[in-house]
């Protein structure tokens, strides 16, 4: 069962949160599941975590946010698209859901966000999970080149077939055909009049870019306290150096690295990446509960 749960973000916008399943068998016994908040990246939606939610589900409660621009939240024409204002719809849809301490589970900027938050608030982040985004700043000339990238989309496509050929063989930024590629952005089209057109405005997304894209983010990486896992594509973004350095600056870090797996880790590299991630995601559950069981003691003797 899939349920979308409207939240208010930080400025009473309104953001569509997604109930991946059902509370797992132990919640339902009166042992809380451990909350996963799901974060996706620029361009991203809630969706594109389907396949990790069903295998969480078992033992967490999973949840997806479409973050502001993205999904099925809302689009303000005049933003605010802010870091600040990603992170403080983090925040609210938390405490809102009564996910805390959550663990957050984020993907290139999803992941930003989730960092940054989990340095402002760590009494509402118990782990997290940093897929392929890098700390330091891109710089001038990656945004550049994200605005070259958008005027080459050739929009409108005529069909999703179209969508998914484009995205996973005729780009110029794809080196070698990749269906999941064009599976990833075909979820992310929407039908109009003309022809299929993205769910988000890409000028709004160039917006939420440059808010980070010129800076690097060493030091709130650096104050993130709770246990953290960065996972990287062999083929993405976030090089293995940079990582690894990432790893050494947090205090609680851990390193992962999927073969054969580009940017979209957890999307076309679905068992590389549930390998990767859910022992550290069931330690994580197992040392909550040893502390819930410290806090309430043992049962009582009838």
């Amino acid at each position: 069962m899939v349920r979308r749960v409207d939240v208010a973000g930080s400025d009473g916008l309104r953001l569509s949160a997604w109930e991946f399943a059902d509370p797992p068998k132990q919640e339902t016994e009166g042992e809380r599941a451990p909350g996963v908040l799901l974060l996706h990246g620029l361009m991203g939606r809630a969706a594109h975590w389907t396949s990790t939610a069903r295998w969480l589900s078992e033992r967490h409660r999973p949840v997806g946010l479409d973050q502001r621009g993205h999904g099925r939240s809302e689009k303000p024409a005049g933003g605010p698209f802010t870091r600040d204002a990603y992170v403080c719809d983090v925040e609210a849809a938390i405490e809102q859901l009564g996910l805390a301490p959550v663990t957050l589970v984020g993907h290139a900027m999803g992941a930003l966000t989730a960092w940054q938050l989990a340095a402002k608030r760590p009494d509402l982040v118990a782990g997290l999970v940093i897929c392929d985004m890098r700390a330091s700043a891109p710089g001038a000339a990656s945004q550049r080149e994200w605005e070259d990238w958008f005027e080459a989309w050739p929009l409108p496509f005529a069909t999703l077939a179209d969508v998914r050929k484009w995205f996973g063989e005729d780009d110029p930024w794809v080196e070698r055909p990749n269906p999941a590629r064009g599976e990833f952005f075909a979820e992310v089209m929407a039908e109009s009049p003309d022809g299929w057109r993205p769910v988000f405005s890409r000028r709004q997304m160039l917006e939420s870019r440059a808010t980070w894209v010129y800076d690097a983010h060493w030091e709130e990486l650096a104050q993130v306290r709770c246990p953290t896992l960065v996972l990287r594509g062999i083929d993405g973004q976030l090089g293995r150096a940079e990582a690894q350095e990432m790893v050494r600056v947090l205090p609680r870090g851990e390193y992962a690295e999927v073969a054969d797996a580009g940017h979209l880790v957890h999307y076309d590299r679905p068992e590389g990446w549930r390998a990767a991630v859910e022992p550290f995601l069931d330690r994580l559950a197992e040392e909550r509960r040893e502390d819930d069981r410290e806090v309430t003691g043992p049962p009582a003797t009838p």
